[in-house]
This record gives structure tokens, C-alpha cells and sequence, in this order.
């Protein structure tokens, strides 16, 4: 979140707080969810009735394996076979245990990036995530049009109304889909645009980081502090030439084997800034 001036520019960065409250709130909205999912959608009817479920697939064991490889790093176990509720529990448990240590962020962030992306539609596989068989979108702090989709089709069944066009009803399913990934586009662009405008008022300033990234042109480096993220260049890594060991994420040098890791905690200064292009070059801070 911004601290905004009555310009609209950033004069702060801060991380909004989860507090028990939030919790609270957020358990009784998964209930409500699947209350409704189980209402309409486990039934022994034959014909059973046309629905928006909001699904989430088990993840890919390749990527699953990679993610495993990657906790152990720092001393954490997942499993990646058994049974959907086995495996959800596992990573559950690790998000739990990387709560307040250093690695917290990168390991979520990973994590993410290692499951399937959640989706609406009206063939319900259940959702991964949750370890949820039955799940939908009916109730949130936020009003999505697939909570109003659900709530006209729930006032309909009540009413014992017929099943709506499950052709129809999937079209729009998947529009809701493709918005809300438009929508998530939009609001990363944006955050990253005034991390940029922030940052660009704080050029050579020594900040705490942690390597968020690790590729063959260079590593990326979010500041601790702020969570803005940037990139270091290959190129800009003095004193030895660096070569990519993607098995390990990191930057290994030739001569003097110095490597650069993901997780690893560095000190960055911000090189440069490009508003039009929302990014930030980081160098590594010569302050100690």
C-alpha cells in the first residue's frame, strides 16, 4: 500500500497488517462459499442443475518436485504424492511453518507460481487449494460479478426453477475467468508503477534485500522493507565473470566462486528508474 500526497504521488510505502479480524472474516466467507457449492452441486439427482463453481486443479508433479527441492533448502518438506487433501495439507503446513522467518515471502511467492491458476466454470473438479470438493464464489469483502451470477442462480433453485443452459453459463464462466486475469494485470501494473515513481526519489540509497530471482542476465532483488522489486544485471555484478546454475538458482563466479542465491540477503542501491517501462535497476550497495 501507498502513503499518497495530494498529488497522488508516493511519498511512502507500507504492508497492510492481517489481523485476527481479517481471519475471522475471510474463514466465515470460505464456509458460505462451500455451503452454497454443496447446496446446488452435491445432490443424487440425475439432472443436476447448471452452476458457476470456482475450481482449482491439483498442480503439475514436475513443478511440484521442483518446489520440493527448492524448501528443502532451507530445511523444509513437502510431500508431492498422495491424495488431493494429502498433498494440500503438506503445503498448507509449510506456508504455517515459513510464517515470520526470513524465507516467508520467497517461499510463498514460489509456491504460487507452482500451482495452477484458480478458474470459474460449471464442471466442478473441486478446489486443490482448499482442499474444498465443492466450492463457489458467492460471498467476499469485495462484489465480483461471479458472486452475482451465483446469487440469481441460488434465488432461482430456491424457487425450484429449472436448471439453466449449462452452454450459456460456461461462456460466461469463462469470461469471468479471462477478466479477473485482466484485472490482476492491471493491479500488479499499477502497484509497480508507483513502486517505480517511489523508488525514483530514492536514488543511492542503501537498502536491505532479499534475491527474489535468479536468471542468466542477472538477479532480482526485492527490498525488505518495501517488497519493491528490481534488477540487478549480470553485467553489473563487478569482479568476475557469472555463470547461471539453474539447478541450485543462483550466480556462480568463475574466478572466485563467490555465488549469488536465491533467498540469499544483499544490500542494493537503485541505478535507475523507468517510469514508461515500470522498472528498476538495482546495483549492489559498496555499503557494508
Amino acid at each position: 500500500k501507498f502513503k499518497l500526497d495530494d498529488e497522488a504521488r508516493p511519498v511512502g510505502v507500507y504492508l497492510k497488517e492481517q489481523k485476527e479480524a481479517n481471519q475471522l472474516i475471510e474463514e466465515f466467507m470460505l464456509l458460505a462459499n462451500r455451503a452454497v457449492a454443496e447446496f446446488v452441486g452435491d445432490t443424487k439427482e440425475k439432472n443436476k442443475k447448471a452452476f458457476v463453481y470456482r475450481v482449482h486443479e491439483k498442480p503439475e508433479i514436475e513443478k511440484l518436485e521442483r518446489l520440493s527441492q527448492f524448501v528443502a533448502r532451507f530445511g523444509h518438506r513437502i510431500k508431492i504424492d498422495g491424495s488431493k487433501k494429502e498433498l494440500s495439507r503438506s503445503i498448507n503446513k509449510l506456508l504455517s511453518d515459513v510464517k515470520g522467518k526470513r524465507e516467508q515471502n520467497l517461499v510463498e511467492n514460489i509456491s504460487l507460481r507452482s500451482m495452477p491458476k484458480a478458474l470459474y466454470t460449471t464442471h466442478n473438479v473441486g478446489h486443490y487449494g482448499l482442499a474444498f470438493d465443492f466450492y463457489t464464489h458467492f460471498t467476499s469483502p469485495i462484489r465480483r460479478y461471479p458472486d452475482l451470477m451465483v446469487h440469481r442462480l441460488l434465488t432461482r433453485y430456491l424457487a425450484s426453477g429449472r436448471s439453466v443452459s449449462q452452454p450459456k453459463l460456461e461462456e460466461c464462466c469463462e469470461h469471468c475467468s479471462n477478466m479477473e486475469q485482466l484485472a490482476e494485470q492491471a493491479e500488479r501494473a499499477s502497484i509497480k508503477y508507483k513502486q517505480v515513481e517511489f523508488m525514483s526519489k530514492h536514488m543511492g540509497v542503501p537498502y536491505g534485500a532479499t534475491i527474489s530471482g535468479v536468471t542468466e542476465w542477472g538477479i532480482y532483488a526485492e527490498i525488505n522493507e518495501n517488497k519493491c522489486e528490481g534488477l540487478i544485471s549480470i553485467h553489473d555484478l563487478d569482479g568476475d565473470f557469472y555463470v547461471f546454475d539453474e539447478k541450485n538458482y543462483c550466480l556462480i563466479g568463475q574466478r572466485t566462486h563467490k555465488r549469488y542465491t536465491l533467498g540469499d540477503q544483499i544490500k542494493i542501491e537503485v541505478k535507475n528508474c523507468n517510469l514508461e517501462k515500470k522498472q528498476m535497476d538495482y546495483i549492489i550497495s559498496k555499503e557494508k
